[in-house]
């Protein structure tokens, strides 16, 4: 099966399928994807994920800024179950206060991460039920496919059992298009002017990234599940989502 999903209008699409987890168990593949924006797809693009991915359910990351920006693209009008769930929806960091754009430019970029988990708990959570009950395959995306997706992602493998270093190059991978992706979004006016105020290692996605927000998913919770038990996911979504996407 093959993990990167070629679209002419997406740039990072991959099937979560494959990766090991826990009791011998693996992530089923066609069940769960992570994306960058959709909004781009051809017609092509569409046919596929419908037709052949099977996808029923959209989790949109984006904030309700971007999503007036550039829209829900083509998928709007497949029959296919919409979910925005921004992780954050406040405004861009060229708005914030001075002093406090310093201090979060002073953060790495595993702290920003975390500090996002810690203040989208019921996003995510959200994130994880809808997961756990879609009918089909699942999507979830925000513009570039790596820091709110990357988080999400983490969280996700991380308690079906996958193995950090599995988490750690699944992140990492996003690094291989990254390029293409920033130049994609620059060619909008209104992330350019986002990236223009965005710290500089906002644009990589190197493997010590993700090292550290597990680590600190550890001190801080123990475990990720324990992480989510605080946000209001139970056992019993637990045990939905490891049926649906595990074989």
């Amino acid at each position: 099966m093959q993990r990167r999903i070629d679209l002419e209008g997406c740039l990072n699409f991959r099937d979560l399928g494959g990766y090991p987890a826990a009791e011998g168990r693996s992530l089923a593949w066609r069940r769960v994807y992570r994306s960058d924006g959709l909004h781009l797809l051809s017609a092509p693009d569409v046919a596929k994920l419908r037709d052949e991915l099977g996808i029923s359910d959209l989790i949109d990351l984006r904030s309700t800024a971007e999503l007036e920006l550039d829209g829900r693209g083509p998928l709007e009008h497949e029959p296919m179950s919409f979910h925005h769930v921004p992780l954050f929806d406040g405004g861009r960091p060229a708005a914030l206060d001075p002093e406090l754009k310093a201090a979060i430019d002073r953060m790495s970029l595993a702290d920003r991460y975390y500090g996002l988990a810690e203040t989208a708990k019921p996003a995510i959570a959200r994130v994880v039920r809808i997961l756990a009950d879609a009918e089909g395959g699942a999507v979830y995306h925000c513009s570039a496919g790596k820091d709110r997706t990357g988080v999400i992602s983490a969280i996700l493998l991380s308690v079906l059992g996958v193995p950090d270093d599995w988490i750690v190059a699944d992140y990492a991978m996003t690094q291989e298009n990254l390029d293409a992706i920033v130049e994609r979004l620059e060619a909008s006016a209104g992330y350019r002017d986002m990236f223009e105020s965005l710290p500089p290692d906002t644009l990589h996605a190197e493997p010590g990234t993700m090292v550290s927000l597990l680590a600190r998913f550890a001190e801080g919770y123990g475990s990720v599940a324990a992480y989510l038990e605080s946000a209001g996911v139970g056992g019993e979504v637990l045990a939905r989502l490891r049926a649906k996407v595990l074989d």
